[in-house]
């Protein structure tokens, strides 16, 4: 039985991340397509990136965490909170869906307007150097934010808002050098639909360098956990013990002795071959997290 609900879960979780980034790259991507007479403006981009991704992290974080972006799964990994087997099934998720979304949006786009179909490409006065330089800035601040408005330690609620804001803000100075990417996986859905891979590589290596810095100064710096090494040697390998949550049903006399003032769910200990889910680490309580709650993550 929880080995079906782990599968369950898994399937949503990986299905959550190639929906939202399919819908991140076909709205994102499609703000940028260039309509004659009225062109759109840095503006107009940065509001509705700001909005896909509040819509896709709204809807999807607590089934998987919503990274949408293979530098945000890269983040998690580093801090040990996500196993190296969930975080290459979140990135092949995302490629598949950010492939799909250009490709739909390709489609639905007249000849003539799509062009290129948003590939992000550096301006000529600009160096591939410098390409790097501000791919890896733009996306250590959106990393940062990202882990800050995740952390059970320091908020609650959803971080759509939040991390929404910070893509924007990356796409209002990230536009002028270099189209503004912050995600491999937004660059790589429209790169392989239109077949354009020139200077593709600055778009994995300024993100993912970004997300490591990022990841390393929120979790060892800013806001250090106690996880021992071999903590994150299981973490990464998958073979941690986590804490489980499995709905039941009661009967109503039971209740409150049975989980003694949590009458919706039974905390149950196994070991998950995938490691954590993004949101906990292999010694937080779901119970002391979830309390109260009628809807509960099986990992």
């Amino acid at each position: 039985m929880l080995g079906h609900l782990l599968w369950v879960a898994i399937s949503k979780a990986l299905f959550a991340e190639f929906l939202a980034t399919g819908l991140y790259v076909f709205f994102g991507v499609g703000s940028a397509m260039r309509w004659s007479p009225a062109f759109p403006s840095v503006l107009q981009i940065a509001i509705t990136f700001n909005l896909v991704t509040a819509m896709v992290v709204q809807v999807t974080w607590k089934s998987s965490g919503a990274h949408v972006n293979p530098a945000v799964t890269l983040a998690y990994l580093v801090g040990s909170q996500i196993s190296l087997p969930r975080a290459v099934a979140y990135v092949a998720a995302q490629l598949a869906g950010a492939i799909v979304g250009a490709a739909l949006l390709y489609r639905v786009t007249p000849g003539d307007i799509r062009e290129t179909l948003g590939v992000n490409e550096i301006r000529s006065s600009v160096s591939t150097g410098q390409a790097v330089a501000v791919e890896l800035v733009l996306t250590l601040q959106m990393v940062l934010c990202v882990l800050a408005s995740t952390d059970s330690r320091l908020t609650s609620g959803s971080p759509a808002t939040m991390i929404g804001v910070s893509v924007a803000l990356g796409h209002l100075i990230g536009i002028y050098f270099t189209g503004c990417s912050m995600n491999p996986a937004r660059s790589f859905g429209p790169a392989v639909i239109v077949g354009k891979f020139e200077v593709h590589w600055i778009f994995w290596v300024g993100p993912l360098t970004g997300a490591v810095l990022a990841s390393l100064i929120y979790n060892f710096v800013l806001f250090p956990d106690t996880k021992t090494l071999a903590q994150r040697l299981a973490i990464l390998m998958g073979t941690a013990e986590v804490e489980n949550v499995v709905e039941v049903e009661p009967e109503p006399q039971q209740r409150e002795s049975q989980f003694g003032g949590h009458p919706n769910g039974e905390c149950v200990s196994e070991n998950i071959e995938l490691g954590p889910s993004p949101q906990a680490s292999e010694r937080s309580s779901v119970c002391e997290q979830h309390a109260g709650m009628t809807e509960f993550q099986v990992f």
